[in-house]
């Protein structure tokens, strides 16, 4: 082992001093982080922004398709029991389930028929 002075000895701990005329060096792993930091975050915003825009229209547009689904089955189903226990016995008898079906099958398909006939042609892509 030498003997003497340790080379540290008599130097500060603060960063050389630059040659007069020339800016201070900066902290560049500051910067290298805040870069970087920076970069990740442009990304994320512009990756996983969109993604989740997205995840959330699937995930709301088929509780919807669901949710309506149930509803339009449950008024289909309380359309036909509500004329078959209104309908008058006079006009269609003792036994009136025919005709709510034949109501509420006509009432379905005249729908069908009038958003088929507002149907758009496609377009051709060429």
């Amino acid at each position: 082992m030498p003997s003497g002075p340790s080379p540290r000895r008599g130097t500060s701990s603060a960063a050389p001093s630059a040659p007069i005329g020339t800016p201070a060096p900066a902290d560049w792993p500051a910067q290298a982080a805040d870069t970087i930091e920076r970069v990740v975050g442009s990304v994320r915003d512009k990756t996983t922004g969109p993604a989740i825009t997205i995840a959330r229209w699937v995930v709301y547009g088929t509780f919807a398709l669901v949710v309506g689904s149930v509803v339009a089955v449950l008024v289909a189903i309380g359309s036909v029991r509500f004329l078959n226990v209104y309908l008058p016995d006079a006009w269609v008898g003792d036994d009136h389930t025919w005709a709510a079906h034949l109501i509420v099958g006509a009432a379905f398909s005249l729908t069908g028929m009038v958003l088929w006939s507002r149907r758009s042609a496609p377009t051709d892509a060429d």
